[in-house]
């Protein structure tokens, strides 16, 4: 067979995962190749020629306008007779127990168990999670979890990267099924009797191609692409077999054949065979399909409009007299079938069933398409589609959407005379503005939604407009309003039994007692995060991590911050949270920063950064540690950064922000990279904002190393290192962040000592890679008077003992940073061809063969 030419590697990597499975070391396996390529021949060969000793699963996703939620796991409950919907409701629609219900029926102790889900790329975000649940936890199961999925730049194929990236390393197998060799091709061709060559040039040995081409009716003249190919085998069909083709055309993945009895009348069983035999359609015994994808989208994109439309509500018509089927299959053709009435009804179903699961971002997609035909639905009905179209939109980071459509919910209720609702939408107006980096219009929503509510009768509403205000207070550091505003909020919310709203103003209460009251602080968020837990509230579980973790990095409290972030980045995973993720993947690179893990706080920041769909709000921390780390390395490109954390400033001053950014210009300015001048007024400024001395610690320290002639005022509250410091005990001072192997601020510390002690310092700058800050404390040094200073290595000779240009020299450091050549490219400001260029100079100087071995060279070596 054609597809299985050249796959024998591939084959035998599935058999020894399989047999692995079932000594009970689970895994990942997913086949990776582009369209045509030959994945599921190569799985349908794996289960012929080895999988009779496991238990087999199958599923698939479809091509559909926007996905199933959960479908491929309910095809697999399926087929193991598993009753899913009834443990959907059992669960109450909660992913993590539906699928640990999941993992218990398809993990058999026995023997080995092969799931194969097809075509991830086109997962819904559900199916994801269920794919990222289960490869965390495979290493110890007798489960094969065997995958599909494209190699284009497609989001979809992009999503199925992330989700396999958040599975540990060694659970997961990628096995790329490439294009058939020239070699191949041509041993085909010469079968078949035809010209490889050209063969070849049209196919660039694409498997589903190269098949195709070689089916072609006409021996001498190609088909110009395979759509044709295609085009000319259906044409050769009779009219009812043609007719038939078409039908089947719009189902994505498979046609079942009660279906096409209803979509057909009584179904050919002639016309069918002929589709099979001309090898169109497979027959899968109950149902029908085509060869592959490609091949249905040409047929599918023939049919005219008026054709497309008929087709599609006939197929939608069978599938609602069976009553059985899922809803985005139903939406599916009534959006094809322009049957907008359908639409109406439907697909706000389909979006409650999509988030009750989880899949925000089908949920949102069900939303859109319902709202586009809502013109005619009564205002209040409109409303509340623009209320859960925001609601979905900020759940996966589409503020601007969100704020549109909460507006227009808002018009609505106001017309409608809801005082209650109307007040609800300004309250989430104020969250949403604060996400995208507007303080000053989340400060004026939410004022506005207190005053209105309390115009009416008490409500959770109000309630939880009190704790937004007292949010939005805690996260300017306005501590008495915080903890007024939240007790108001607590009171009635327990009056009113409403357990969401009191988790949330504990959150507001104990994240702002850190500076008042540490243990009552602890008290407060560890309450706030039982509560969330135990009644699911995963946004506030997810807020409570993040302010657990930020309290103790405040209190220097590293070990404790570490705890925190990796169960609620773990948290976030499992449950889909990718904002509250990639805010503490911000955090957790801070705390790198502080441990000296450098390289890995550059990893994870940019990682952060890098991903296009994070808020500014989002995207904030990962731009605090960055931006330091690069100032710190003297790297040019820090100021991209500190011109987008500057922008928080300009609507509004938070002191949570002001006081990071300060700290980064206080410590460029020292350098003698910025305006000591500015330094100081923000530093003044952020002074006249803290609440207590303690909130103004670290940047007490940045002001006596400006200007050392300022009195540094009251220190009692502060962190030890900082008032050893400021009362000038710097050996105590470096000892202290010794302790909390924080090697950086140790340098500073002793940096303010003794000649020995900026000797010392200078070994750890040196060891850090913080040549600039070695570079300033020298000149400090030969200011006082200081000789024979080691000058440390110059960049130019160490590049030069490999024989490397001073750019190469700086495409091996951001190698070594993991970064990729398109970012190298952008990081530099040059092409990517010319990237291309230097990275293999880079490895042949290094006699490297990889990246990875080449970064390693470097360091053994003392490049870097």
């Amino acid at each position: 067979m054609t597809m299985l030419l050249e796959r024998q590697a591939q084959l035998a990597q599935l058999d020894e995962l399989l047999a692995e499975a079932g000594r009970g070391r689970g895994r990942v396996a997913a086949l990776v190749g582009e369209a045509g390529a030959g994945k599921s021949a190569l799985v349908e060969a794996f289960i012929g020629e080895f999988g009779q000793s496991a238990r087999i699963f199958r599923s698939a996703c479809e091509d559909l306008s926007i996905p199933d939620p959960l479908g491929p796991l309910y095809d697999l409950a399926r087929e193991a007779q598993w009753a899913m919907p009834q443990a959907v409701a059992a669960r109450r629609g909660e992913r993590l127990p539906l699928f640990s219900d999941a993992l218990d029926v398809f993990e058999a102790r026995t023997g080995a168990t092969l799931l194969v889900i097809e075509d991830l790329h086109w997962a819904d975000d559900a199916t994801l999670d269920f794919v990222r649940f289960l490869g965390r936890r495979i290493a110890n199961t007798h489960i094969l979890l065997l995958l599909t999925a494209r190699t284009d730049r497609s989001e979809g194929q992009m999503r199925v990267r992330r989700a396999l990236g958040e599975i540990p390393a060694g659970s997961v197998a990628r096995i790329d099924v490439p294009l058939l060799s020239e070699a191949a091709v041509l041993s085909l061709a010469a079968g078949a009797g035809r010209d490889g060559d050209a063969i070849y040039r049209a196919t660039a040995g694409n498997a589903f191609f190269v098949t195709e081409l070689l089916s072609a009716e006409n021996e001498a003249a190609l088909p110009a692409s395979v759509r044709d190919a295609v085009l000319a085998r259906a044409e050769r069909l009779s009219a009812g077999a043609r007719a038939m083709l078409d039908a089947v055309s719009v189902f994505p993945r498979r046609a079942d054949a009660w279906a096409l009895t209803g979509l057909c009348g009584v179904a050919s069983a002639g016309q069918l065979t002929e589709c099979v035999a001309n090898g169109l359609l497979d027959d899968l015994g109950d149902a029908y399909a085509f060869r592959h994808e490609i091949a249905r989208r040409a047929i599918e994109t023939m049919l005219t409009t008026s054709h497309r439309r008929e087709f599609n509500q006939r197929a939608l018509s069978a599938l609602l007299e069976r009553g059985d089927i899922a809803t985005a299959r139903l939406v599916h053709h009534a959006v094809e079938a322009h049957n907008l009435e359908t639409v109406r009804e439907l697909a706000p179903i389909a979006a409650r069933e999509a988030s009750r699961v989880g899949a925000h971002r089908d949920a949102a997609g069900y939303y859109e398409v319902a709202l586009r035909q809502a013109d005619t639905l009564p205002e209040e009905e409109r409303a509340g589609l623009y209320e859960h179209y925001a609601f979905e939109c900020h759940l996966i980071a589409r503020i601007d959407e969100a704020i549109k459509a909460q507006e227009q919910a808002r018009v609505l209720q106001q017309a409608l005379g809801n005082t209650l609702k109307e007040g609800d939408s300004l309250r989430w107006l104020s969250r949403f503005a604060y996400l995208l980096g507007d303080r000053q219009a989340a400060d004026i929503f939410g004022a506005r939604a207190v005053a209105l509510l309390e115009t009416v009768p008490a409500s959770a509403e109000l309630a939880m407009a009190y704790s937004n205000l007292s949010q939005l207070a805690m996260l300017a550091e306005r501590l008495d309003e915080t903890l007024a505003l939240g007790a108001k909020a607590i009171e009635l919310a327990e009056r009113l039994n409403r357990p969401e709203v009191v988790c949330h103003a504990l959150n507001n209460v104990g994240a702002a007692e850190q500076w008042l009251d540490l243990d009552s602080s602890r008290l407060h968020l560890a309450r706030s995060l039982e509560i969330a837990l135990e009644q699911n509230f995963q946004e506030h579980a997810a807020r409570a991590f993040t302010n657990c973790a930020c309290g103790e990095m405040n209190q220097l409290g590293y070990s404790q911050a570490q705890a925190f972030l990796d169960r609620g980045i773990d948290y976030c995973v499992e449950n889909d949270l990718a904002t509250w993720r990639d805010y503490m993947r911000g955090v957790r690179a801070q705390l790198l920063l502080r441990r000296g893990c450098w390289d890995e706080a550059a990893a994870e920041a940019l990682d952060v950064i890098a991903n296009d769909r994070a808020t500014a709000l989002v995207r904030y921390p990962a731009l605090v540690a960055l931006s330091r780390l690069r100032i710190r390395r003297g790297d040019p490109s820090a100021e991209p950064l500190l011109a987008e954390m500057k922008q928080f400033l300009q609507k509004g001053t938070e002191l949570q922000r002001l006081l990071p950014y300060a700290a980064v210009i206080a410590e460029q300015a020292w350098l003698g990279e910025a305006d000591k001048d500015e330094a100081l007024r923000l530093i003044g400024l952020a002074e006249s904002l803290s609440p207590t001395r303690a909130v103004f610690a670290e940047l007490a320290g940045w002001r006596q190393l400006l200007a050392p002639d300022i009195d540094p005022g009251d220190t009692s509250g502060m962190a030890a290192p900082y008032r050893m410091l400021l009362a000038g005990d710097w050996r105590e001072a470096a000892t202290f962040w010794a302790g909390l192997d924080a090697p950086y601020e140790r340098a500073l510390a002793l940096a303010q000592g003794d000649e020995a002690a900026q000797r010392e310092a200078l070994e750890i700058f040196e060891a850090l890679g913080a040549r600039p800050v070695a570079s300033h404390v020298r000149e400090l040094m030969r200011q006082n008077g200081v000789v024979h200073i080691a000058r440390g290595p110059r960049r130019t000779t160490r590049a030069n003992s490999a024989g490397l240009t001073q750019r190469q020299m700086e495409v091996l450091q951001l190698i070594e940073r993991g970064l990729s050549n398109k970012r190298i490219a952008d990081h530099l400001a040059i092409s990517p061809k010319t990237v291309d260029h230097h990275v293999s100079a880079v490895l042949g100087k290094l006699d490297a063969v990889s990246r990875g071995e080449a970064a390693a060279a470097a360091r053994d070596s003392g490049l870097i």
